[in-house]
């Protein structure tokens, strides 16, 4: 992290790369989806073994089943693209209605309604006070027996605990998670044949019905290259005492 205070009281400009992989991020959260439906991770793991056999495999039709996505800025409106296009109802939650998503006839509501009515819950929000711990254990509570939760934005949106109650209550059908709130030192490493000492993250490994990647939502051809191509500018434009289009005041 950048110590802004620090940084303008020593005159140094901070730059950023906003909005690099906004497809990337939106597919990633609906491969989530579709692969805890279909279970097709489970499938490769029994066909590598030649075992054909469909028990625990049965998955749903997309097509008329409710999202709810929390969440509607450049990812969640693609997000919501995405789900239209299997004939799903999407219910959306933002404190600003995107016009994009208004084209795709997204519905917005309050959260209660998306509690209420979404089978699978898509979280596509920044981390603020406001919305640390969206996902607790009174708004599971609140949600569609045997619903899917997807977390591709920031882990502390989520409260593990409640998380791991609701699964083992099987109010929580299926999880999918790029992101864990305590992934500081295990994500971007190797950490196979040691010991996961965060237990919370230990407890969701347990559960065949979680699929957990490291982070990595954002990892495209596109979105690295998106990435270069903006630091490379914003490098030159400070060079050229041009205007820094992408500075974080």
């Amino acid at each position: 992290m950048v110590d802004l205070d620090v940084a303008k009281e020593l005159n140094m400009p901070v730059v950023r790369v906003p909005a690099y992989s906004p497809y990337a991020v939106a597919e990633h959260a609906a491969a989530l989806m579709m692969t805890l439906n279909r279970k097709t991770h489970r499938a490769f793991n029994r066909t590598r073994e030649q075992n054909f056999r469909l028990t625990g495999l049965m998955g749903f039709d997309m097509n008329g089943k409710t999202v709810g996505i929390i969440g509607t800025g450049k990812i969640g409106a693609i997000f919501a693209r995405i789900c239209k296009g299997f004939g799903c109802r999407v219910l959306a939650y933002d404190v600003a209605e995107n016009p994009e998503a208004l084209s795709y006839r997204v519905e917005y509501v309050p959260l209660q309604e998306i509690w209420k009515n979404a089978d699978i819950i898509s979280l596509h929000c920044p981390l603020f006070p406001s919305t640390k711990y969206v996902i607790n254990a009174n708004s599971i509570k609140q949600m569609k027996d045997g619903v899917m939760i997807i977390n591709t934005s920031r882990g502390a949106l989520v409260n593990t605990e409640a998380l791991v109650e609701g699964i083992k209550s099987n109010k929580v059908s299926s999880v999918g998670l790029d992101v864990f709130e305590g992934e500081q030192g295990y994500f971007y490493s190797d950490r196979s044949g040691e010991i996961i000492a965060n237990d919370m993250l230990a407890r969701l490994f347990t559960f065949p019905n979680v699929i957990i990647t490291g982070h990595q939502a954002f990892f495209t051809q596109e979105a690295l290259d998106n990435i270069a191509r903006t630091t490379i500018d914003n490098i030159v434009a400070y060079i050229s005492n041009e205007p820094l289009v992408n500075e974080v005041k």
